[in-house]
């Protein structure tokens, strides 16, 4: 146990130290597990059972990962996923098995071992992948959303592949490793046993009140992990299925927050594991050939993705984001080679050389976001600049950014009969405004000389609605340089970029979700006992002093410094909610004493509210 402790303790202290060197190389945090953990293994020979054992524990974090995957699955959003569940991934599963298949009968394996090696090889790998593009803000992109289909679809194929590879065996050949964590006795009725062994854990939770979901998230994953080998089946697979399950519970923004944490740390820990577990020596042995291999499943999985996309519409970058993400070998390969060794089909110098080529392309899956960032960036410079457009027409209103915020405010504006020149930098925005009969004008608005030809120079109300807040701040400080008369409505994100734009020289600020927070509110009240006359009171005086106190504190907001290290701004801002506290309190007895007079027959005194004892400060927004 303490060597173990020991060993742990090792490869987290080498994650503090390489990890954030190669985030800040930008080479992602992934391939720095993978590189701490050569550096543990191969090169500083901290490798032995305890390894073996630190990597069961690290697996956990797979499975983790895939019941957050599994809550993250609704029933309706899987059916919308069908499509590409069902055509993308089982084309790429299917396709891809048969082409690696193939390669490897041409290059003298046997059909049975060729078979086996092309359906691990036909896998991916979803802790990498998922990682990286969470990091690189990627998961809601087309390539994104149809690399993580693919994924799921090869993680259920699983469980067919490990029913067919037992009808492979190879009666000569001896079994000598253990599954490991991924193992599945009884693939053929994996399913129904799932079923079996999760719904009463998930019928014990939905039964527990919200605030013990704290303590017992992770509790019911290990347990539903330990159920699901009794039943022989996959730890990981029956944990997604029991997030699949729990993916409406009321439950489940809790667990997703208690359980990230634990993920995150075992994920980096198991990433450590595959790069300490590299086998350098079968390498040194034979370096062209394990390259060769390597290099040759990475091309042709590479080929065969960028050929299903195209029937599935991805163009473009999304195209190369879905080939690239899904070019390497996966985690679940371990299984298959641990699995296909258990059950007499692969040789032992097969399955040592399958470990090695699935791990080095794992090691290089990340340079492959990078190539995926060079890709992006060559087809966005070699895309067509269209030229803006030329504005024929002048307004007393210009609205700069015409989104869903910029919408409203200018359907308001024109149909009172105020004359408007729309700019947006989003063509396709442009062209759907222009559907409906709205014109508008592509081009950039930050461009002086496009505000000066929507006419800046006569124009009496410039509307700043664009979504980049650093875009809104320089338009604000170009258009006061140059009028310094004109009146300057901006949309704002948050308290910060209110207190940039006022400084840069706008007259009205609007926060984008303040109003309809302040009306949110108001229902809040009239549902908590007071009449709808006092909430509309109180809604009003909260605006009233909550924009009053925005002024005050912009002046003394300081750029580049958080507000909470601003001794003078906390302290202006605890005073402006004991303000807040007290007006509110004051409106309210307001509004009982002139219902109390409007009475026709009062029956006492009105009493004023209670005021607390103290007033929570509220964190700026």
């Amino acid at each position: 146990m303490e060597s173990f402790l020991l060993l742990a303790s090792i490869y987290l202290g080498a994650a503090v130290l390489v990890v954030p060197l190669s985030v800040r190389a930008g080479l992602g945090s992934v391939l720095g597990y993978l590189g701490a953990g050569i550096l543990m293994g191969p090169v500083q020979g901290l490798t032995g059972a305890e390894t073996g054992d630190l990597h069961h524990f690290a697996e956990f974090g797979v499975v983790l990962m895939l019941f957050l995957i599994g809550l993250e699955l609704e029933p309706r959003a899987l059916w919308e996923m069908r499509h590409k569940l069902l055509g993308l991934g089982g084309a790429q599963v299917a396709v891809t098995t048969l082409v690696l298949t193939a390669a490897l009968v041409a290059l003298g394996q046997s059909l049975n071992v060729a078979l086996t090696l092309g359906m691990l090889g036909s896998l991916s790998s979803t802790a990498i992948v998922l990682q990286t593009l969470s990091e690189k803000n990627l998961m809601r992109s087309p390539g994104g959303r149809s690399g993580f289909s693919v994924l799921l679809t090869q993680d259920i194929a699983v469980i067919p592949m490990l029913a067919v590879i037992p009808l492979l065996a190879l009666p000569s050949l001896t079994a000598t490793t253990d599954p490991g964590i991924y193992g599945i006795s009884n693939p053929e009725t994996a399913l129904a046993q799932a079923e079996e062994a999760t719904v009463p854990i998930v019928t014990l939770v939905q039964q527990l009140p919200g605030w013990a979901t704290t303590f017992i998230s992770l509790l019911m994953v290990l347990g539903t992990a330990f159920l699901m080998t009794l039943v022989g089946l996959s730890p990981a697979l029956g944990t997604f299925l029991a997030g699949v399950v729990l993916a409406n519970s009321e439950f489940r923004h809790q667990l997703e927050a208690d359980l990230k944490p634990f993920k995150g740390l075992l994920l980096g820990l198991f990433f450590m594991t595959v790069g300490g577990g590299i086998n350098f020596a079968v390498f040194l042995r034979e370096p062209l050939t394990v390259i060769g291999l390597t290099l040759g499943l990475m091309g042709l999985k590479l080929a065969v993705l960028l050929a299903i996309s195209v029937p599935f519409r991805l163009r473009g970058h999304d195209r190369w984001l879905f080939g690239l993400a899904l070019a390497q070998g996966g985690e679940f390969g371990f299984l298959i080679v641990s699995f296909a060794r258990s059950a007499d089909v692969l040789p032992l110098a097969a399955g040592q050389m399958a470990l090695l080529v699935i791990s080095l392309s794992m090691l290089l899956s990340p340079l492959l976001f990078i190539v995926y960032d060079q890709v992006e960036a060559r087809l966005k410079s070699r895309a067509p600049v269209r030229a803006p457009d030329t504005i024929d027409e002048k307004g007393a209103v210009i609205i700069a950014g015409i989104g869903r915020f910029g919408q409203v405010v200018n359907r308001l504006v024109r149909h009172s009969g105020v004359p408007t020149v729309v700019l947006d930098s989003d063509m396709a925005t442009i062209e759907n405004l222009r559907r409906f009969g709205v014109k508008g004008f592509f081009g950039d608005p930050s461009r002086p000389e496009l505000l000066q030809a929507a006419g800046l120079s006569q124009a009496q109300v410039l509307v700043v609605a664009v979504d980049k807040p650093e875009v809104a701040v320089r338009i604000v400080r170009y258009a006061r340089s140059v009028r310094p008369d004109i009146h300057i409505v901006a949309r704002a994100r948050d308290r910060v970029h209110v207190y940039e734009l006022f400084q840069a020289g706008a007259n009205d600020t609007v926060r984008e979700t303040f109003d309809s927070s302040v009306r949110a509110g108001r229902y809040v009240l009239e549902n908590m006992g007071f009449s709808e006359y006092e909430a509309s009171k109180m809604s009003q005086a909260f605006w009233r002093v909550d924009r009053g106190a925005m002024r005050e504190l912009a002046e003394l907001w300081v750029p580049g410094q958080p507000v909470y290290q601003n001794a003078a701004y906390v302290a202006r801002a605890q005073q402006l909610e004991r303000d807040l506290e007290t007006a509110l309190v004051d409106t309210l007895y307001e509004t009982k004493v002139m219902a109390a007079e409007a009475a026709p027959e009062p029956e006492g005194p009105v009493q004023p509210p209670e005021t607390p004892a103290s007033a929570k400060v509220a964190m700026p927004e």
